[in-house]
């Protein structure tokens, strides 16, 4: 005996319903394991926890690295990170999406050791076809070392913003109406890797690491991306996505790290740029 259309069209409910619940299990339940591969490093780099932690580690024979299993274009990505405690001078924890080939496109965090003691300084970077030279610099207002810090990239066609715990610290808005270059066509991966960098990291190179501290290590968690799945695929859901620019919260507390703990800008830097400065710079702000 067929069932009753009433009792058809309640079955499909409950079932839609069932899968609408699986989907938000899955999407919950990421981890490291269906997320990225470890790239390089052999055992140094490690998934635990089942999936929900991961640490990179260095020693003096090796660093290593991890890389996301699917390329994104525009979105939201978080990663909280817990940085390498104590003498971690020269070293160098990178966290960056990247395209791949000469004329790649990258946003960078790159996190520079330190001695105990002093500040860890958080360099960040974009490259645009394979050129990058705008760089900023960071002091942070906490130690990175002592808890988890969600560090954030903002990647839409309009602009690119950094966050520090949902603070913004850097924005690079889309001038390509003056001609300057815009990261939006290259689809990019995720990578992090933990590696020696003594002759540059610290002081311009002049502190070494100091291996007898070895094995140095990072860890990572709660990675989440919002606004997209993969490649090409945009969901624009959500006010937080919807925003094409900062609220007046959010340049209040813009300007509050760039006045107090940028310590260097690209753009003021007229010894490195005798023909004038690049063209971004002289465009408005948030």
């Amino acid at each position: 005996m067929a069932p009753s259309s009433s009792s058809s069209t309640h079955n499909n409910g409950f079932y839609v319903l069932m899968i609408v619940v699986s989907t938000m299990v899955a999407a919950c339940a990421g981890s490291f394991y269906q997320d990225f591969d470890l790239t390089w490093g052999d055992q140094r780099a490690k998934i635990l926890n089942g999936g929900q932690l991961l640490s990179l580690s260095l020693d003096k024979v090796s660093g290593s690295g991890f890389k996301s299993k699917k390329e994104y274009l525009f979105g939201r990505i978080d990663m909280q990170l817990k940085l390498v405690a104590g003498n971690s001078a020269g070293t160098v924890t990178a966290y960056y999406l990247s395209s791949q080939g000469p004329t790649h496109d990258e946003i960078d965090f790159e996190f520079l050791g330190n001695l105990s003691g002093d500040p860890y300084i958080l360099h960040t970077n974009i490259f645009t076809q394979g050129k990058g030279n705008r760089e900023q610099q960071f002091y942070l207002w906490f130690d990175p070392t002592r808890n988890f810090h969600t560090y954030s990239i903002i990647w839409k066609p309009q602009h690119i913003i950094f966050l520090v715990d949902n603070t913004p610290i850097r924005v690079f808005k889309n001038a390509e109406s003056v001609g300057v270059p815009f990261p939006k066509n290259q689809p990019m991966r995720i990578y992090s890797s933990l590696w020696n960098a003594d002759d540059w990291a610290t002081r311009g190179g002049l502190v070494k690491t100091d291996w007898s501290k070895a094995p140095f290590t990072a860890y990572y968690r709660n990675f989440k991306v919002t606004g997209l799945s993969s490649k090409s695929s945009i969901s624009n859901s959500g006010a937080e996505w919807e925003a094409n620019e900062l609220d007046a919260y959010g340049r209040r507390r813009l300007r509050w790290v760039q006045k107090y703990f940028m310590i260097y800008n690209y753009c003021n830097d007229l010894k490195r740029f005798p023909q004038g400065l690049p063209t971004e710079c002289t465009r408005s702000r948030f």
